[in-house]
């Protein structure tokens, strides 16, 4: 797994720089699997994650957001039976910031 997973977000505000073209693909090349798409004009990394059943799901689920509420960054999570689809992205300036490409490694890291 990359670096990323051993970083620590940081404070963001809706101040902060969104993460730049140059930024973004160089971070990506560590979560390569995470899409990079535009909701409602705002870039999210995305990615869906299947199980054999809802209980590993819910389990996963569960992961993420102790992940979340450590770093203090939550993601939008959408829970179905066999699957887990988490979407990245910093509320407070409308994008990509460096967290969350971190936070994409720490879900990976969650999955394995």
């Amino acid at each position: 797994m990359s670096g990323l997973t051993d970083q620590h977000c940081e404070a963001c505000n809706a101040d902060a720089p969104k993460a730049n073209d140059e930024e973004k693909r160089m971070l990506h090349k560590d979560i390569q699997d995470w899409e990079i798409l535009s909701v409602d004009g705002e870039e999210q990394l995305r990615k869906t994650f299947k199980f054999r059943n809802f209980s590993q799901a819910l389990a996963f689920t569960n992961k993420v957001g102790e992940l979340a509420e450590a770093e203090d960054h939550h993601p939008a999570i959408l829970l179905e039976y066999g699957k887990t689809t988490i979407s990245w992205w910093t509320h407070a300036i409308g994008g990509l910031h460096k967290n969350d490409f971190i936070m994409a490694a720490r879900t990976d890291s969650a999955y394995h």
